[in-house]
This record gives C-alpha cells, sequence and structure tokens, in this order.
C-alpha cells in the first residue's frame, strides 16, 4: 500500500501559510486603534471606544451569492472581496452602527494563495475605506467539496451605536418621505436570474461588449457593491433620518417594509428617478413583468431612507453637497 499524506488527500498545508503570509500585510493595514490582537491569534481582540456613550453592538453576515459565478468566469476576484465588507457594512448602517471589525471566511476546493490574496486584497482596501479592521477570518481547504477552481466567501461584521441613536423606524409616521440613493448595478443580489437572462437566454460571454451598457457583460455584472457610509454618517449627526433599508435580495419590493412600524405602507414615485441600462436591458431579455424585477433586482436604488416632511429638503441638499444623486423616491403611507 502507497504511503498517504494529508497533501495527497487534498489539503495542502504550505499553500495554506503561503496564503496566511500573504493575507498577514493586508490585515495589518486595517487594523485600528481598538485592536488588540494580532494575525494568527485564535480570537481577535477588540477594544471598545470608552467615549461611545451606552454603547449597543450590532452585528451582522452575509455573503455574495452567486455572483460568485461571475468571478469564477473572469477569474476577477479581488472585487468579492470589496462586495462582502460593503454588503455588510450597509446592513448594519441602516441601524445606526458604525463598523467597528470585520471576520471573512474563505472555504475551497484546493486553495490558490493568489486568488485567496485577490479576495482578501479587496476585502482589506474595503476595510481601509469603511474605518473597519479586519480582525480575523478563515481559510478553509475542503478537497472534494468544492468544484474545481470554485470557492465560497461569507463577511460577519460588528459595529457599535449609541443606545439613543439606535435607528428602527419606530418613529416613521405616514407622510413621511422616502429618500433614495443610487446603486452600482445588481449589488451582490439577483445573479441566479441575471446569470440564467445573460448567459443561457442570450448566450452572451463574460467578455461581450453590450453597447447599451458601455461595458463588457463581465464588466457590468462586477461592479461592486457600494458602501453609503460616508454618505450617511454625517446624516446620522442630525437625526434627520428615522428609518433606512438596504435595497438587497427581495429588492424594493420587500426591502423597504422591513424598517416600517406594522401598520405602514409605502408607495413609489416611478417618474422620481430614471432606472440604469442594466435593469432595462435584463427585462427585456427575459420579458419581464415590473413586480418581477422589482422583487429580483434594486432596480437602480440602493438604499432607502425614511425622514420626515420637513427634513426632506435638507437630507437631499446634504447629499447633493456630497455629490451623491439622491432623489425622492415616495412615501409612506
Amino acid at each position: 500500500m502507497s504511503k498517504i499524506d494529508y497533501r495527497e488527500s487534498g489539503v495542502d498545508i504550505d499553500a495554506g501559510n503561503e496564503a496566511v503570509r500573504r493575507i498577514k500585510a493586508l490585515a495589518r493595514a486595517t487594523y485600528t486603534k481598538g485592536v488588540l490582537s494580532g494575525v494568527g491569534s485564535f480570537g481577535g481582540l477588540f477594544a471598545l471606544d470608552p467615549a461611545v456613550p451606552d454603547p449597543v453592538l450590532v452585528a451582522s453576515a452575509d455573503g455574495v451569492g452567486t455572483k460568485l459565478k461571475v468571478a469564477f468566469m473572469t477569474g476577477v476576484h479581488n472585487t468579492i472581496g470589496a462586495d462582502l465588507v460593503n454588503h455588510c457594512v450597509n446592513d448594519i448602517l441602516v441601524q445606526g452602527a458604525k463598523p467597528l471589525f470585520f471576520l471573512d471566511y474563505l472555504a475551497t476546493g484546493r486553495l490558490a494563495p493568489d486568488v485567496a490574496e485577490q479576495i482578501v486584497r479587496g476585502i482589506s482596501s474595503a476595510c481601509v475605506e469603511n474605518g473597519c479592521a479586519l480582525l480575523g477570518g478563515e481559510t478553509a481547504e475542503m478537497p472534494g467539496f468544492y468544484s474545481e477552481g470554485e470557492y465560497d466567501v461569507a463577511g460577519f461584521i460588528v459595529g457599535v451605536v449609541p443606545r439613543a441613536r439606535v435607528i428602527d423606524g419606530s418613529g416613521i409616521a405616514a407622510g413621511d418621505v422616502l429618500i433614495g440613493l443610487p446603486s452600482s448595478g445588481l449589488h451582490t443580489n439577483g445573479y441566479s436570474l441575471a446569470r440564467r437572462l445573460v448567459f443561457d437566454v442570450l448566450g452572451l460571454d463574460v467578455t461581450t461588449h453590450v453597447a447599451e451598457l458601455g461595458a463588457t457583460v463581465g464588466e457590468a455584472l462586477l461592479r461592486t457593491h457600494r458602501s453609503y457610509l460616508r454618505q450617511i454618517l454625517p446624516l446620522l449627526d442630525r437625526g434627520w433620518i428615522k428609518g433606512m433599508a438596504h435595497i438587497t435580495g427581495g429588492g424594493i419590493t420587500e426591502n423597504v417594509p422591513r424598517m416600517l412600524p406594522e401598520g405602514r405602507t409605502f408607495s413609489l414615485d416611478r417618474d422620481g428617478w430614471t432606472v440604469p441600462p442594466l435593469f432595462t436591458w435584463l427585462q427585456r431579455a427575459g420579458d419581464l413583468e415590473e413586480p418581477e424585477m422589482f422583487r429580483a433586482f434594486n432596480m437602480g436604488v440602493g438604499l432607502v431612507l425614511a425622514c420626515s416632511p420637513a427634513d426632506a429638503d435638507q437630507v437631499l441638499a446634504s447629499l447633493h453637497a456630497m455629490s451623491e444623486p439622491a432623489w425622492r423616491l415616495g412615501r409612506i403611507d
């Protein structure tokens, strides 16, 4: 019987060590003053800023769904890391929280250090942009579990908000104004449908250039899920925002109600914004009805704010002053 070792069974410890070596510097570049531990600890240590009064921790976990399939097809992996961080940042931002630290999980059948480095480079860059420390993570090599060249990633984030400034939507009332902020594309939802339309129905390739989109299919589908932290933090300081909804899976239709008090509904002003070409192109490809589009995709709206009519103009003026093209999206009924 031939001798069997761990590498022959599919796990390459040397590749894992090389991936960790590459990742260490990327993680250290994100460290904030609250970080108390280094890369390689069994657990990450983080000290809360004592200046935050009555702190409430806000945590979330998410992935990027089948957008990963497009990354596999293009060989572009750094944008996935940024998608992961920004998605998680927005998820806690809507409750008023500022991100503190982030953890990542990367699992693959055979570890390729260069791919792992690309992913974590995107994570590191987005963490720096959001003032969030990459505190730790896990890279798992699982032979036989994933197809060749494929992987999965997940992100875990923790943020903090003073208890008195938690945004829970409880103060939203009839007549309040909904304000929309633009998405940068599909973000991280609707990809199972989008891939079916693009690759199966239209028969296109990731390298196909689409004039209507001004980009190749791969470029259009991999546009990074944006973070809204920089635009929203100044508004939080003013106390203008009553509620926020991050438009992810379920689209506008199912995410806006998540911030509303029981008994409240909303209506959209469909003339308030222009749906970007990517969405109209997909709609034509599948001959999809509008309700289906609004449940599957964000339709060009990445974040929705609720505020009183008296504050709406000030909110819009503040966003426009930051070169953010926000608009009145609708109202609370």
